[in-house]
Order: structure tokens, then sequence, then C-alpha cells
């Protein structure tokens, strides 16, 4: 099913034993525009102290609409002892492998797919596996979508308008389409922008370059 990243902003996360908190925000990478972690906000657990928390889709059983929630396949004491992250970093390699030795995810920047060794997401544990120790693994270069909502989208001969939103597949949790805003160029109408047009991502420019004309 497919889930602007701003309504699910906000569900509540519902772990084994109850609540978690909610989601803030996600992480994904322009590479294979999937998405890599949901960032919780833990503000109201006595147990995590609102520090701040990944989950990843490997996690993530599945989106209530009408509940408005996310249930996740994690007991609060896995959460709780789980590596902690500065809410003030990005994540860095080292904290994504300490994060999934201490899950037992798979790693899924090594292999040639989008969820490394296999095309698909994979939740069942005894059908994980990793590729061979002698395929290189890739820099994922995690983004945030809510850091992200706002870049200036380049076209071939100009800009076109901004990042709105995000359109996911909580069944790969892939990245379908950038809701674009073109208000200032067409006024009132939204398109909708592939991943597979999209030539780069650019940080100190605060723009998403894409391969179609305007």
């Amino acid at each position: 099913m497919l889930n602007k990243a701003k309504t699910l902003s906000g569900y509540k996360l519902a772990d084994r034993d109850g609540e978690t908190g909610k989601v803030q925000e996600f992480y994904f990478d322009d590479r294979h525009w999937a998405i890599r972690y949901l960032v919780a906000d833990t503000a109201g657990s006595k147990l995590l102290m609102g520090r701040q928390v990944l989950i990843s889709p490997y996690a993530l059983v599945a989106v209530m609409k009408e509940e408005q929630r996310i249930a996740i396949d994690l007991t609060q004491q896995q959460i709780e002892r789980s590596p902690s992250l500065s809410s003030d970093k990005p994540v860095s390699r080292q904290f994504e492998e300490a994060c999934h030795e201490y899950y037992g995810w798979p790693n899924y920047w090594i292999g040639q797919y989008m969820w490394g060794a296999h095309p698909n997401l994979v939740r069942e544990r005894d059908k994980w596996r990793d590729s061979v120790m002698d395929e290189k693994g890739w820099d994922p270069h995690l983004r945030s979508t809510k850091v992200v909502t706002g870049y200036h989208i380049q076209a071939s001969d100009g800009e076109i308008g901004h990042v709105e939103d995000f359109i996911i597949d909580d069944e790969n949790w892939a990245i379908r389409y950038l809701i674009v805003d073109t208000q200032n160029w067409w006024t009132g109408k939204k398109v909708l922008i592939a991943p597979q047009w999209i030539e780069g991502v650019s940080w100190s420019e605060s723009k998403v370059f894409i391969n179609q004309e305007g």
C-alpha cells in the first residue's frame, strides 16, 4: 500500500509489549531510494527517556491506517538496550553495523539488490542471508525525509518546484514517488517524480537534480 511520509509521521509504534513512541521521520538512501530506518520519537517513554531510536523495515510488521499505528516485531527491552544514537550526528556506517549486529538484521548495503542479497524485503529470519563475503559493500548516503522536504527540484532547463512529500510503498519500503509542489511555476499544480528520473541530491545546494525538462 502507498502512503505519504507526512501521513505516517505521528503514527504510534506498537511493539510486542505496548507502545514505544511515535514515528518522527524516515532515513532513506539515494541509490536504491528505499527507506532504511524509521526514526521513533520516544519523548513519552519512561524507559527510553526520549532518546533517538532507529527501527529498520526488517522489524516493521504492518501499517494499520485506521488505527494510525505501525506494528513492530521488537520488545521494549530490545529497543531499550539497542545502540544509542546521538540526535545531533548523522547515522554512521559504524553505528549501522552495531545496530544490525545487535538486532540480527541483514546488511542491506552488501549485495546487488535493494535489500542486499534479496531484491525484495524479506521479513522471515530463517530466510535472511547476506551476500558472499567477497562482494563489495556500498555507502548508503542516508538522507532524512524531513530535511529533504523543501529541497528545490532542478530540471535540465531550470527549477520547477520543491519537494513536498514522499510516497512510500509499505510492502517493500521503497520510495515510489516524490511529490513536487510547483506553485511558483504552475499555480496550484503538484506533480509526481519517480526516483528513476533523479540524477542526484545536493546537500550544499538543497536541490534534487532530475534528468527531465520542466
